[in-house]
């Protein structure tokens, strides 16, 4: 893993200070003093925080004479009086404006205004009753394929670099609506594309907004050069690595009680690490959604979520919102205050330190835009389960493109929905020649027309699909301590296959019949027929490449079926014996192992704060209700015990906390580095002082 460049005033403790303050609402800023300010976000550790030039209603905090100025706004510059009392105190101040979601602009230039091609309206929360969200009390969206749209962003971004020379500018909301205005309608005909194909109405969007990032960044850096730009889209977007030439970092916005979960950050995190670009997570003190006023998460939660960034490489950035009376509300920082306390703590072993891993997840979201379609989802599903598994297992991994280099992992993770071309099956080949391992699960290994295997599985296609749905898988061996001795029901239908020199580790085996409505059996399915002969492998071995006929990672995502991990457990470990870092805490535990290759020691990351689900009706997109995932007991664990695998023994392991050492053991048999956490709330932080040049084992 290339080691990340160092930039400037790129801090650990965050804050992004949401203003969006509309012009119904008198005296913006009377009530702001900078010495209130800055002891609030000192009080709650706070280095860096991300200061508003211009909001989503289209209102400017600053003299400008490119926008205009908020009409309420009580001090003229309120923005520069925030980045004077901040720089006295040393704390970083990047500057946040809008780009697509802007009602002033909007009002002003309604041609500019995108059309999407189905009615919706993001973040409101009820169902969408009028053309282009015109009676919708949300925000109005401009499409960036008009130069007057695009000239002003490049003015405003230049007059705000020239008043306050920023760190670095957050350009917010550019993402796609497939958008079909005149101006859209008559760039996609002369390239070509088809309105009526989502895909390539997405296409055209990607498009357009490439050309603006390429447009903006050199208009912008090549003023002012030292200025890092990030465009948020509110994901990082896998096999798209293109877009990512023209950030100078990256900040993942993944806001657990607010619709990501608790497994978005881990799946875009190790997507992000494998960019070489700098980035930072990026929670908020929201119990829901931006934009909460008197919402608030438990400061356990904020701790964990904090812990857990460091814990993947990443820096760390809170939500607030501020009023708009501009006076900082301080039981914010009550809560901020220990995580960021910890994260300080954190930062001497973080800064400089590279993630630790030996497998790598190939990701169906990057696979399927690089074969030229697009998806929907935040996370791709197989994506999230598959890395939901890992982590639940506690095996570090990294997320990739078929564009990455394999060279570093020891085992590749297909799941569900790879098919593969013939560049990447060459490279998969190459791979297992050179003595790495591959599981691959469902469609993964066929080619891209689903016509047969590219990955010698051992097996190829039956003539006829599978037949029964559900079918039932049934292992002729113990694949896991865990496993039951009985089949177990697969609740998609698995590809149809004929073994040919596969070793053949479990079997598909029918039910008496499929249900219908005039031949069914009790109150959901049929169950197995035990006399019936079994209709093909359900799973696989042919050297170092292990398959499953069904889509195991989409339906441990879909159905939460335990029995399903412990068979991907079974496969890693017959495929990869030697793990680099484990334990016997629960699978709710989260672990990692960082490397600081100049201080020789590496840092093993054990968190632990199990989740629960609190409410299930918060109101969603166009009328939909989601549930939301809170960590409110958080309890102390004892005697926490983990290990690491070590070719040689430590010269000392440490509480980067405390700094005392902690109890450990090494097994030169087994080559393990045994280590226990007396006490382990929330995070615990081991810190391995190597001997000599003894390192984590290859």
């Amino acid at each position: 893993m290339c080691q990340k460049k160092e930039v400037k005033d790129f801090r650990y403790r965050q804050i992004h200070l949401d203003f969006h303050t509309s012009e119904h609402i008198g005296g913006i800023g009377s009530k702001f003093d900078p010495t209130q300010f800055v002891e609030t976000l000192k009080h709650g550790e706070v280095d860096s925080v991300t200061l508003f030039a211009r909001c989503h209603h289209g209102w400017s905090y600053y003299p400008t004479n490119v926008g205009k100025p908020h009409p309420e706004l009580q001090n003229a510059d309120l923005l520069g009086d925030m980045i004077k009392a901040c720089h006295a105190a040393d704390i970083a101040t990047p500057i946040y404006l809008t780009v697509q979601w802007d009602e002033l602009t909007a009002r002003e230039h309604p041609e500019w205004r995108v059309m999407q091609a189905q009615n919706t309206a993001a973040n409101y929360p009820g169902t969408e009753p009028s053309a282009m969200n015109q009676l919708t009390p949300t925000w109005h969206t401009i499409c960036l394929n008009h130069e007057g749209a695009i000239q002003r962003q490049i003015d405003i971004a230049k007059e705000v670099c020239a008043r306050y020379n920023p760190p670095a500018l957050f350009m917010d909301i550019l993402a796609s609506w497939e958008c079909t205005c005149n101006a859209c309608l008559s760039s996609m005909k002369s390239e070509g594309l088809d309105p009526l194909s989502a895909d390539d109405r997405k296409s055209h969007d990607k498009r357009v907004l490439l050309r603006f990032f390429e447009r903006f960044s050199q208009a912008v850096n090549g003023e002012f050069p030292d200025t890092r730009i990030f465009f948020n889209s509110g994901h990082i977007y896998k096999g798209q690595d293109e877009r990512y030439q023209y950030y100078g970092h990256l900040e993942l916005e993944s806001l657990p009680t607010g619709g990501w979960g608790y497994d978005h950050f881990p799946v875009s995190a190790r997507y992000a690490d494998t960019l070489n670009l700098p980035y930072l997570g990026m929670t908020g003190r929201f119990h829901t959604h931006w934009g909460e006023f008197g919402g608030f998460k438990r400061a356990d939660a904020l701790t964990y979520e904090c812990c857990l960034m460091v814990s993947l490489g990443a820096r760390c950035s809170i939500g607030d919102q501020l009023h708009p009376n501009g006076h900082m509300d301080f039981a914010t920082y009550n809560l901020i205050r220990p995580a960021y306390s910890r994260v300080k703590a954190l930062e001497p072993y973080a800064s400089n330190a590279t993630y630790q891993r030996e497998v790598a997840i190939l990701s169906v979201e990057a696979q399927v835009s690089q074969l030229g379609s697009h998806l929907g989802h935040r996370s791709e599903p197989s994506d999230s389960a598959s890395a939901r598994m890992l982590l639940e297992m506690q095996i570090p991994f990294d997320l990739i493109s078929s564009s990455s280099s394999f060279d570093d992992y020891k085992l590749i993770i297909l799941p569900d929905s790879i098919r593969l071309n013939d560049d990447l099956a060459v490279r998969l080949k190459a791979f297992t020649d050179a003595g790495g391992a591959i599981l691959a699960t469902g469609e993964s290994g066929l080619d891209v027309e689903g016509k047969r295997y590219l990955l010698d599985i051992g097996a190829e296609l039956s003539d006829t699909p599978m037949e029964y749905d559900p079918s039932y898988l049934s292992c002729r061996g113990k694949l896991d301590d865990d496993l039951v001795d009985a089949s177990v029901v697969m609740y998609e239908k698995g590809a149809s296959l004929r073994a040919t020199d596969g070793d053949v580790l479990a079997d598909v085996r029918p039910s008496y019949f499929n249900r219908t409505w005039d031949k069914f059996c009790s109150h959901l399915h049929t169950p197995e027929d035990p006399d019936a002969a079994p209709l093909g492998p359900a799973i696989l071995q042919k050297g170092s490449v292990a398959y499953v006929a069904y889509p195991l990672f989409r339906l441990y995502g879909t159905t939460g079926q335990t029995l399903y991990k412990y068979l991907v457990r079974g496969l890693i470990n017959r495929l990869m014996p030697s793990q680099l870092i484990g334990t016997e805490l629960p699978s709710a535990t989260r672990m990692s192992l960082m490397k600081q290759a100049d201080e020789q020691r590496q840092v093993l990351h054990v968190l632990y704060a199990p989740t629960q689900l609190r409410g299930s009706g918060v109101p969603y997109n166009d009328g939909q209700t989601r549930a939301v995932e809170i960590i409110e007991d958080a309890p102390e664990l004892k005697e926490a015990k983990a290990w690491v695998r070590m070719d040689e023994e430590p010269a000392d392991v440490t509480c980067a906390y405390s700094g005392k050492t902690l109890p450990w053991q090494y097994d030169s048999l087994d080559k393990k580095l045994h280590i226990v956490f007396p006490s382990l709330h929330i995070h615990g932080a081991a810190v391995i002082s190597q001997a000599d040049n003894a390192v984590a084992a290859e």
